[in-house]
Formats: structure tokens, C-alpha cells, sequence
């Protein structure tokens, strides 16, 4: 890859990649941990909502203080440290600036400022995979007019599964369903913030208290899972099942026997889909050698002779031996995110991007709903997300989820059923809202994707 290479060359140079990064949560600090170990990159400024809770995050990640201590962007740049500010759009608008990270978890946010960063010429990697599932497409070709690279995050499961894609595309094989694994039954759709503790005792140790419930709520129940297939979708040109995600379980070694289309005797609807596996049976029972914090794509060729490599070459098979598994037993988030600003800084390349409007997350009722209740979003109490192919839920007015937080219900909505926009009381001055009600109006006047 020689991105190392390029870093060291930098560094020698006395041009680092100099980076704004907003947001010091879990996946932020991560990367922040090992940026400070990075040759060849700058973390030159760090906005926050809390300036305070910032140093702290950097203090336990490994910062000296002396580095955490820089008055001004100015004074960070002469003397190599890190500039910590609640003024985000300042650190982005720095002409010294080269790559920002927004990290922040809200849409409306993430569309601000990855316009703001595209207005300023400068590369975005999209921690943020709310923003990138609402309108995704739309900042991707905002971008490109800009002469920018917009980024998944490497380390985040989208942009892995979307490496694995590429390998299989590039290697000359057809992509059959690409995707990952995660813990799932079908009641976790109705888990809430307060019942979230219960499931996950029974297999991680954390204590109470110590974990943000709903932020945690979202992976439990299934938001997050379709949230990052639908930024595969539209990263890779895949498509959305009709019904959405199905998490049937599978361990490693059945992957290619159960992820691949009903017709040969698998548990997808066609090619060219994605899935996400669970690490549990339907009665509770742990899949053994499951992949729940993996990537994976099943694969096959029209050649038989490939074919017949794939045991020769200890590749997951199916029982026919037709389709083939590859597999990353796990993910490290932001401990692996310098590979897209590297990428982005010194190829011009993003590690996964939005190229088309495949496919879409909808709000689901996860109880009954009354008229005057205010939606609370993703891991809430009130909706779930579920994936959809973008076409229904274009057509059908339905609510995505990324739109689904802090809004007025001005009707009653039956449990289980898909909210539509007409269901609630939308912002059109909100970021969110008006840049997806621009996304929708341009695939409605081109009737294609917004991006070709």
C-alpha cells in the first residue's frame, strides 16, 4: 500500500497531514490514540461540544499535557500540538487544514459541517455513517464538484466490507452478498435505553453507567445494522433485500452455504445483496465460530476452474462448491481510521463512497404511537431502522430514520408499522432535512441516481 512510506516522506518534509477532527466519543478517541503514535500526521485541532471532556479523552488516550495545551490553531502548528475548541467551523476553515474528521453520531450535524469542510476545500472522512446513510450520495457529489475525496471510515465496518468488495471485483470474482456479523434475536427491535443493560450483560462486562444505553440501543436493535448496510449499498452497488435485513445466524464456515440466493438453497433473495449474520440461534443458543464483530463477502466465478481452486485454496465453500467465503474476524474502529486520511491526504482516494442511491433506513413504530409524542431517534424508545431499497421508500414517502429524532408525531402510528414523513412535523430549515429533500428532488428530476 505504501501509505507509511508517504506519511514518513511528510514527516522528513515537515508536512505532516494536518487534520481538524470534530468529536471525541469512543470511535474519536480511538483515533486519537493512535494518531499521537502516527508519523506523518497532525491532529492540529479537536472540536467538541465540551472543551473540557475533549482533554480529558486526550489526557487517557495518551497525551502529554504539553501537546494537549496549544491556545490557538497558530500556536498549535508552531509547535506541533493540539488546539481543543467548541468552535468546529473554525478549525475546518483553517487554509492549513487538510483532512477533517467529522465524528459527531448526529446528521444534521454531519451535512453542516461536511459542506462547510467542501466550501473550504478540504477532504472529509465520515465517521459520521448517519449523515452518510440519510444523504450520502448527495455529499459525495458535492465533493466531487469541489475537487474533494469524501470517505467512509476505515475501521468502521462499511468501509472494510466495501475493501472486501473491491478485492472481489477487482480479482475478477461476482460479488454474491457482502456484509457483517452482529448479536441479533427479533425481540432486540423493541429493546429500549432501559432494557438494553439486560441484554448485554449476559455477554459483555460493563457496569451501569459506564456506557451511553441508547447510543449502545442502536446496535441491539438493528438501526445500526441497516444504517451500515445501506452505506455499503450505495458504496458498492449493491442492493437492499426487499424485506431488509433477515440476520440469519451462520458461523464462519457456513457463510457461503447460507449467504447465498434461496434458489441454490441459501437464505438471501437474489445476488448482489447485502446481509448481516447473527451470532445467535432463534432460541437463544450462541452460533459457535461466529463472526459478530467481523466482515465478510461470498463470492463466486463462471470459470469452474476458479471454482475448483476455491478448496484447493482453503476458501470457504458451500456444499456444491460454487460460492466462497472471505471473512475479517474483526473490526477496531478508530484505531484503524488513519488509513482513510492517509488515503484521502496523499492518493486522492476514499476508503468507500456513496456512487449511488441504492438504498435507504426507515423508521419503524416500535410500540404504538399517539399524535403529540416526540420521536427520539436512533436506539430511542419510539423507532427502530429498517433497511429498504430507496426506490420504496422514495415512492412511499417513508420516514428514514436519520430524520427521526427530536420530531413532532402529529398522527397516531400503529406498532410495527413504517412511519412516512406525513406522520411528522419535519424542519425544512433543519441541515438534515433540506439537504435529503434536495437528494430526493434530483433522483425524482433525473429519475437515476443523483450520482452516475
Amino acid at each position: 500500500m505504501n501509505l507509511a512510506q508517504k506519511l514518513a516522506e511528510r514527516a522528513a518534509a515537515g508536512r505532516p497531514v494536518r487534520i481538524a477532527q470534530v468529536g471525541a466519543g469512543k470511535f474519536g478517541t480511538m483515533f486519537l490514540a493512535q494518531a499521537r503514535l502516527t508519523r506523518g500526521v497532525h491532529v492540529a485541532g479537536l472540536a467538541d461540544l465540551d472543551p473540557g471532556r475533549a482533554r480529558d479523552r486526550l489526557a487517557g488516550a495518551g497525551w502529554e499535557a504539553e501537546r494537549l495545551a496549544a491556545a490557538s490553531l497558530d500556536d498549535a502548528f508552531a509547535r506541533g500540538g493540539t488546539f481543543v475548541t467548541a468552535d468546529a467551523e473554525a478549525i475546518i476553515a483553517d487554509p492549513r487544514i487538510e483532512v477533517v474528521i467529522e465524528a459527531t453520531g448526529d446528521p444534521a450535524t454531519g451535512v453542516r459541517l461536511a459542506r462547510h469542510a467542501f466550501r473550504h476545500r478540504k477532504h472529509v472522512v465520515m465517521v459520521n455513517v448517519e449523515a452518510d446513510a440519510l444523504v450520502g450520495p448527495l455529499l459525495a457529489a458535492e465533493a466531487r464538484a469541489a475537487g474533494v475525496v469524501y470517505s467512509l471510515a476505515w475501521g468502521d465496518q462499511p468501509a472494510l466490507i466495501a475493501e472486501h468488495v473491491d478485492w472481489a471485483r477487482t480479482a475478477g470474482f461476482e460479488v454474491i452478498c457482502a456484509g457483517k456479523g452482529t448479536r441479533y434475536l427479533p425481540s432486540y427491535h423493541a429493546s429500549t435505553p432501559d432494557t438494553v443493560s439486560d441484554i448485554i450483560s449476559g455477554y459483555l462486562k460493563v457496569k451501569r453507567g459506564t456506557i451511553n444505553p441508547q447510543m449502545f440501543n442502536s446496535f441491539i436493535d438493528g438501526t445500526k445494522s441497516a444504517i451500515e448496510m445501506t452505506a455499503v449499498c450505495n458504496a458498492c452497488d449493491l442492493v437492499p433485500q426487499t424485506g431488509g435485513l433477515a440476520f440469519p445466524p451462520a458461523s464462519r464456515f457456513e457463510l457461503a452455504d447460507v449467504l447465498k440466493p434461496a434458489s441454490d438453497g441459501g437464505r438471501i433473495e437474489k445476488k448482489g445483496v447485502t446481509e448481516v449474520t447473527s451470532s445467535l440461534y432463534r432460541d437463544g443458543r450462541d452460533v459457535p465460530h461466529h463472526i459478530a464483530m467481523g466482515t465478510f463477502v461470498v463470492v463466486t466465478s463462471e470459470s469452474a476452474y476458479a471454482r475448483a481452486c476455491f478448496g484447493e485454496y482453503n476458501m470457504l465453500q458451500d456444499a456444491s462448491g460454487t460460492y466462497a467465503a472471505l471473512y475479517r474476524p474483526t473490526h477496531m474502529i478508530g484505531l484503524e481510521l488513519g488509513i482513510s486520511v492517509a488515503s484521502a491526504a496523499l492518493r486522492g482516494e476514499p476508503t468507500g463512497c456513496a456512487r449511488v442511491f441504492n438504498s435507504d433506513v426507515v423508521a419503524v413504530a416500535k410500540r404504538s404511537l399517539k399524535a403529540g409524542e416526540v420521536l427520539d431517534g436512533e436506539g430511542g424508545f419510539t423507532v427502530w431502522g429498517r433497511q429498504c431499497p430507496a426506490d420504496v421508500s422514495v415512492a412511499s414517502g417513508f420516514l428514514p430514520m436519520g430524520l427521526a429524532h427530536k420530531v413532532l408525531l402529529v398522527r397516531d402510528v400503529a406498532e410495527g408499522s413504517i412511519l412516512r414523513e406525513a406522520d411528522v412535523a419535519l424542519d425544512p430549515g433543519n441541515a438534515a432535512v433540506a439537504a435529503r429533500a434536495s437528494m430526493i428532488e434530483g433522483v425524482k428530476t433525473l429519475r437515476q441516481p443523483v450520482v452516475a
